[in-house]
Formats: structure tokens, C-alpha cells, sequence
């Protein structure tokens, strides 16, 4: 599996941003679909994920209520609508899937792309 992620850029406090992910190969596999970040001088943090098949949903605790995730089977693309971004939100999100279906458990990604950067300014 690939994974194309685009949408990231610069945003003010408060604002949105929606990030998109294009996948391509073997999507037949896809059993979840999720977002990582990695902020500057941190871990990788699982953000959020999504089960491919039902779409239940899952969140961090620091992104309840601002981001939302959505998938659409047939294109094979996942979505990452960002709001009420906040300056620590700032951090480069990976795009990530894999063929388990434990969409909420970060050990499930195996395949990841390319970063997309995502600055958030106060």
C-alpha cells in the first residue's frame, strides 16, 4: 500500500486545516486508516484512526472535539479535518493504514507516507 498525504500549510489559532491521503496498490488489504504526528523534539504521536470497513473512530485525548477523521471507500482516500487548531497542534502528520482492523491501537499502521507540515501560529 501507498499513502499520498497533502493539505498541510499554515494556519492561525483557531483556525482549519483539512488534511487528505490518497492511497493506491493493494487498497483491497486496507483494514485501517489513521494520522500520526511528530511535533518538534518529540515522539511520533498516533492521532487518530479509523476502521475501513464500518468507520468507527478513534482519538487522542488533545484532539477530541477539533478533528475529525472520515474515509471514502470507493476513491480510497482518508480525511483529516483539523479545527480549532491550536499552536502545539504544529507538527509534521504522517498518513498511515493497515491490514488490521484494531484501528485503535498504533501498532496496527504499518504503512506510512510522506509527511505533510503543519504549522499552526498564535
Amino acid at each position: 500500500v501507498q499513502l499520498q498525504a497533502s493539505g498541510g500549510g499554515v494556519a492561525l489559532a483557531g483556525g482549519s486545516l483539512r488534511l487528505s491521503c490518497q492511497a493506491s496498490g493493494r487498497t483491497g488489504s486496507i483494514g485501517v486508516a489513521g494520522w500520526f504526528r511528530r511535533a518538534p523534539g518529540k515522539e511520533r504521536e498516533f492521532v487518530s484512526g479509523i476502521r475501513w470497513s464500518g468507520g468507527a473512530t478513534w482519538y487522542t485525548d488533545s484532539v477530541k472535539d477539533r478533528f475529525t477523521i472520515s474515509r471514502d471507500n470507493a476513491r480510497n482516500t482518508v480525511q483529516l479535518q483539523m479545527d480549532s487548531l491550536k499552536p502545539e497542534d504544529t507538527a509534521v502528520y504522517y498518513c498511515a493504514a493497515g491490514t488490521s482492523t484494531a484501528y485503535n491501537w498504533s501498532k496496527s499502521y504499518r504503512f506510512y507516507g510522506q509527511g505533510t507540515l503543519v504549522t499552526v501560529s498564535s
